[in-house]
């Protein structure tokens, strides 16, 4: 996403714990100033892509103080996966230091960060969204403002809930395809030209026929999904049984162990194979 940035003329500064990580977005043409703060200090919009709420929470308000080094009249974008929630505190709390927020989650995969094809779902002001929009068309391909703060967020909240139920449902029509005698691969080509049809089938129910678990996502980042979708269904009053049913499955299968594998893998669930332990 950085290089994509540089690439449409972009001046990027750039910070990460480990700096070994951003050596190669340095040699392409970003500057690092060595610390958070001063990457905020010195930013016009600065863009934060962590692992979970709470790392984030922690460098903006707590160990990193970063809230504080935001310039007033900048913008603050979030484009990790965070709580709804969350997304609409922080958006409250960076507007009284004078700081517009927009939460910005993206679909998509390596793939599409690598070809500037993200899905970015954004929540925030018109303004802010106004703003933030030349950014994004240098990231992604589907850019959508889906409503104020934590619009994103319940955006990409949704969006996981579709993939991780529909991961297994691809995962049981292979597994019932091959149990029953047919060709699970023919079957699979059979549903890719009808309803059936999706970029799941296609990649991840590819995945599955080769038994490839080498993590394109890994299983474990369902976890936080499974905690923003709870979280979100729990405030607004909501059961929903097909998604609790999957996340409790991927859940069972981190605990076993599973985590680091791919999403696909759920099909192991289904028709384990000693080959794979």
């Amino acid at each position: 996403m950085v290089l994509n940035l540089l690439r449409h003329g972009y001046p990027v500064s750039v910070w990460n714990r480990t700096a070994s990580r951003y050596a190669e977005l340095v040699a392409s043409g970003a500057t690092a100033p060595g610390t958070p703060q001063r990457v905020a200090a010195e930013s016009d919009v600065v863009i934060a892509m962590l692992m979970e709420w709470p790392v984030l929470d922690d460098l903006l308000h707590g160990s990193g103080s970063v809230a504080g080094s935001l310039r007033p009249g900048s913008l603050f974008i979030d484009m990790g996966t965070d709580p709804p929630h969350a997304a609409r505190e922080l958006a409250r709390t960076l507007a009284a230091r004078g700081v517009d927020a927009i939460d910005a989650p993206v679909s998509g995969g390596e793939r599409g960060a690598i070809d500037g094809t993200l899905s970015i779902m954004a929540g925030g002001s018109e303004q802010a969204f106004a703003r933030a929009l030349p950014i994004f068309e240098a990231l992604g391909k589907t850019i959508v403002h889906v409503g104020p703060a934590g619009s994103g967020q319940i955006a990409k909240a949704c969006n996981q809930l579709v993939v991780a139920v529909t991961i297994e449902a691809v995962a049981e029509a292979l597994a019932l395809a091959k149990a029953f005698g047919a060709d699970p691969g023919k079957v699979r080509e059979a549903m890719q030209g009808g309803f059936a049809a999706s970029r799941i089938l296609d990649e991840h129910g590819a995945r599955m026929l080769a038994r490839n678990w080498k993590p394109g996502g890994a299983m474990k980042v369902h976890l936080k999904d499974r905690a923003n979708v709870y979280d979100a269904a729990a405030e607004s009053g909501l059961d929903l049984p097909a998604a609790r049913a999957v996340f409790e499955r991927i859940n069972s299968f981190v605990e076993a162990g599973g985590g680091t594998l791919d999403q696909s893998a759920l099909y192991m669930l289904l028709d384990p194979d000693p080959a794979d332990s």
